[in-house]
C-alpha cells in the first residue's frame, strides 16, 4: 500500500503556525514512507474563501519547501460527487429527509436554553415514512438530509492517542446535505478523501469530534476508512490555545521578519514531536529520515519564540555565505527603498564585491538570529553612512572628550601600519598603544567598535578592521571624532 496523506486548509485565512505544522507532519510522513502528499483546498465556504488566501497558502508551503505531489484540488469542484454520495446514503437507509426549518430549530434551541437544558436534534423526522417524505419532497417542500445514527459506539485506533471511542448516545442525527443541496463538512471530507485514495489522516485534536461521524459515513458507504491520527494543539506560554497575542503569525510573516525556511521547519517539527534523541538542530533530510508518527507527543506543545530564534540562528551559522548573501541584499534593498534610495547609493560596492560580501557574512554570522539582524551586522562594512546606537554611545562614549582623544591616537597608529592590514599586526599595535596611554585595551577597542560599526557588539575588532579596510576605517574614525568633539563642546 502506498501511503497517501493530505493537507486540507480552508482558504479563509493565511497559513498559520498550526496549519503549517499539520502540513509538515503529513509531508514528512509521506516522504519517510515514500508516499504521496496531496493538497486539497476546502473552499466550500464561498462567502469567506478567496483566491488571495489560496495563493498565500501555496506561497507559504513553497517557502517552507513542502513540495506538493498532487493538487491543489478544490473541494468545491466535487459538488456533484458529494451529492451522489449523499443520495447513496439516503437510498441505503443510512440517511433521511429532515423537513424541520431553520426557524423551527431555532425556536426549539431557544426553548431548551430557557429551560436550562442542552439542545440536540430530537430525531422527529426519523418517524416520517419514506413514502410520505418522498411525497413532501415532490411537492416542493424544502428538506435537508440527516445521517441516521445507529445505537452503539464508534471506536478507532488513533495513531497518536491509541484507542478512542464515542458513544452514539452523545451524537445527534447530523446533517450531511443542507436544504440548498450543498454538503456539510463531514460528508464532503469523506467523499474527497475517498476520491483522493487517502490512507492516513493526520490532523489537529480539534477534529476528534468529527472522526466518529466520518467513520459512520465510511461504514454506511461500505468503504474502508483511512487511519486517523490527531495531533495535540499548540499552546501559548499561558497554556491557552495559540493565537496572535502569543506571537503566532502567518508563516509568510516569519519569512518577512527574517527567518529562514530551514529554521522555521526545524522549529515546527519539534512542536510536539521528537527525533528520539538529543538532537535539536536538524535539516530537512535529517527530519525526513527520523520522522515517525509514534514519536508525536500526546501532550500539547508550547510555542516558544525564543526557541525559534535560537534555531534560526543555528541555521544561519550553517548556511553557505552565498545563499545568505541573496537574503542580506534583499533586506538591505528593502531598507534603502524605504529611504527613497537605491542599494547602490546606501551601500556602494556591495553588489559588485561579491567575495568581500561573502567573507563579511562568514565573519559576522555567528551571532545574529534573523536575517534582519544579520543584515544589521553586514551593513556597516559597506554603508556610506552609519547611525550610532544610543545604547552603545551611552555605554562606551560617555566621556566624549577623552574618547575623541583616544580615537585620534588610534587613527594615527593605524596610519603607520603598512597595507594590506592583518589582524595579528593590528592587535599588536592597538594593545601597544593602550599600554602607552596607560589604559586597558578595552578603553580603545570598545569605542573603536562604535566608531566603525555604530554598534556595541561585533565580531573581533581586528577582523572588523581588516574587512572594513584602511580607507573606510579611517573615515569612520574621523567622523566619530568630529561627533564626539561636538558633544564634548556642549557638555
Amino acid at each position: 500500500m502506498t501511503v497517501r496523506v493530505r493537507f486540507a486548509p480552508s482558504p479563509t485565512g493565511f497559513l498559520h503556525v498550526g496549519g503549517a505544522r499539520t502540513a509538515l507532519f503529513n509531508w514528512l510522513f509521506a516522504r519517510h514512507e515514500d508516499g504521496v502528499f496531496l493538497l486539497r483546498i476546502e473552499d466550500t465556504d464561498h462567502a469567506r474563501s478567496s483566491d488571495e488566501m489560496t495563493r498565500a497558502i501555496l506561497d507559504g508551503l513553497a517557502w517552507l519547501g513542502l513540495a506538493v505531489d498532487e493538487g491543489p484540488v478544490f473541494q468545491a469542484d466535487g459538488l456533484s460527487r458529494h451529492r451522489a454520495d449523499a443520495a447513496a446514503l439516503l437510498g441505503g437507509g443510512a440517511a433521511y429527509r429532515c423537513f424541520c426549518t431553520s426557524e423551527e430549530l431555532a425556536a426549539r434551541r431557544e426553548a431548551a436554553k430557557e429551560a436550562g437544558e442542552g439542545f440536540g436534534y430530537d430525531g422527529r423526522c426519523r418517524a416520517i415514512t419514506e413514502d410520505e417524505a418522498w411525497a413532501r419532497a415532490e411537492a416542493g417542500e424544502s428538506f435537508a438530509l440527516r445521517f441516521r445514527v445507529p445505537p452503539g459506539e464508534t471506536a478507532w485506533e488513533d495513531l497518536i492517542h491509541g484507542r478512542l471511542s464515542v458513544s452514539h448516545d452523545t451524537l445527534d442525527d447530523f446533517v450531511i446535505l443542507r436544504s440548498d443541496g450543498t454538503p456539510v463538512y463531514n460528508l464532503a471530507v469523506v467523499s474527497d478523501d475517498l476520491e483522493g485514495r487517502v490512507t492516513h489522516v493526520i490532523r489537529g485534536d480539534d477534529h476528534i469530534s468529527n472522526t466518529p461521524k466520518q467513520l459512520l459515513i465510511y461504514g454506511a458507504l461500505d468503504r474502508e476508512p483511512p487511519t486517523f491520527g490527531h495531533v495535540p494543539l499548540i499552546l501559548g506560554a499561558d497554556g491557552k490555545r495559540l493565537s496572535k497575542r502569543h506571537g503566532a503569525m502567518s508563516v509568510l510573516a516569519y519569512r518577512d521578519a527574517g527567518f529562514l525556511p530551514a529554521g522555521m521547519v526545524n522549529f515546527l517539527a519539534l512542536l510536539g514531536w521528537s527525533p528520539g534523541d538529543d538532537r535539536e538542530v536538524l535539516g530537512l533530510d535529517e527530519l525526513i529520515e527520523a520522522f515517525s508518527v509514534d514519536r508525536i507527543l500526546r501532550k500539547s506543545a508550547v510555542f516558544d519564540l525564543e526557541k525559534l530564534e535560537w534555531l534560526n540562528g543555528r541555521h544561519i551559522v550553517s548556511s553557505p555565505a552565498d545563499q545568505l548573501a541573496t537574503e542580506v541584499l534583499r533586506v538591505l534593498e528593502e531598507r534603502a527603498a524605504r529611504k527613497g534610495a537605491g542599494l547602490d547609493e546606501t551601500h556602494p560596492g556591495i553588489r559588485s564585491d561579491v567575495a568581500r560580501l561573502e567573507a563579511v557574512i562568514d565573519l559576522v554570522k555567528m551571532r545574529p538570529r534573523t536575517l534582519r539582524a544579520l543584515a544589521d551586522q553586514v551593513s556597516p562594512f559597506f554603508a556610506r553612512d552609519i547611525d550610532y546606537e544610543p545604547g552603545a554611545v551611552d555605554r562606551f562614549w560617555n566621556r566624549p572628550g577623552e574618547t575623541a582623544a583616544h580615537l585620534r591616537a588610534v587613527s594615527e597608529a593605524l596610519g603607520r601600519i603598512d597595507e594590506p592590514w592583518t589582524a595579528g599586526e593590528l592587535e599588536v599595535v592597538i594593545r601597544a598603544l593602550a599600554e602607552r596611554l596607560e589604559v586597558g585595551a578595552g578603553r580603545l577597542i570598545n569605542p573603536l567598535r562604535v566608531a566603525l560599526t555604530g554598534q556595541a557588539v561585533s565580531p573581533g575588532i581586528f577582523d572588523v578592521l581588516v574587512w572594513m579596510g584602511p580607507a573606510r576605517a579611517r573615515r569612520r574614525i574621523e567622523t566619530a571624532v568630529g561627533w564626539l568633539d561636538a558633544k564634548a563642546a556642549v557638555e
